[in-house]
């Protein structure tokens, strides 16, 4: 079975990090960059990639969202690095 879930990181304009999930990562981003994306995001332009973790099923792919969410900033920074 190939993998795709995926479990991604974005560093924002802003210097913020937001974790989301999806099937697509590049179609995820402009859809970020577009401004129809998360509302997090919108008005926190530039966005990069800086993380991305893929699954083979989703419910493993939103447990690891869940638990990168719940990481302190300086856990998020490590994991990013």
């Amino acid at each position: 079975m190939t993998a795709t879930h995926y479990v991604y990181v974005l560093r924002c304009g802003d210097d913020t990090l937001y974790t989301g999930y999806t099937t697509d990562v590049e179609r995820r981003l402009a859809q970020h960059r577009a401004g129809t994306g998360a509302k997090y995001t919108r008005g926190r332009t530039p966005l990069e990639v800086v993380h991305v973790e893929s699954y083979t099923s989703r419910s493993a792919a939103m447990s690891r969202e869940y638990e990168i969410k719940q990481l302190s900033r300086a856990r998020k920074e490590r994991l990013v690095d």
